[in-house]
């Protein structure tokens, strides 16, 4: 006959917790290694995705370190002739 092994008991709050916690990493690790891998950022993007730091190193990669691109988002105007609209 084969013996089971006993499933631990799982609190209810816990295990909120945990989901929550890998959903918040999930999405942050999401959208931090889009940005280094779109930015060239090859470190960066190794780092974010080896290492599980619930979501605080894909926050400082954004905040601090990503390449600022700003500047190629927005559309450049060409410059008026005096009289033009």
């Amino acid at each position: 006959m084969m013996q089971y092994l006993p499933i631990p008991y799982i609190s209810p709050w816990l295990l909120a917790v945990l989901v929550i916690l890998v959903v918040w990493e999930a999405a942050w690790k999401a959208v931090g290694l889009w940005k280094s891998g779109r930015n060239n950022q090859l470190a960066w993007f190794v780092c974010i995705f080896i290492f599980n730091t619930a979501g605080i190193l894909p926050i400082v990669y954004l905040k601090f370190y990503q390449k600022n691109n700003a500047g190629n988002t927005k559309a450049k105007e060409t410059p008026r002739k005096k009289g033009q609209r």
